[in-house]
């Protein structure tokens, strides 16, 4: 898993945390996507190595400012049902 922060300017409420997730969603394939407007963040994680740059663009065109991207490898979950269910060796 691949973990990608976007930092964002011009997040003021849930509403526009909204609209930041269903724009990465609409620009590639994620896992899971959240956003906070109080830490002016945006945190996807994707199987694969996203497009930053295009990333960058599609969230820029909707109005808000991407000041930063750091990408990183995601832990495994450590769960409760991740150690259930998940792999096992």
């Amino acid at each position: 898993m691949v973990k990608t922060v976007l930092k964002i300017d011009g997040m003021a409420c849930g509403m526009c945390e909204a609209h930041v997730n269903e724009t990465v969603r609409s620009f590639c394939r994620v896992k899971k996507v959240t956003s906070s407007y109080k830490t002016g963040e945006c945190t996807v994680l994707s199987e694969e190595p996203l497009d930053t740059e295009g990333l960058k663009s599609a969230v820029s065109d909707t109005g808000y400012r991407v000041t930063g991207v750091s990408v990183s490898d995601a832990p495994e979950s450590t769960g409760f049902f991740a150690r259930l269910f998940g792999k096992r060796e």
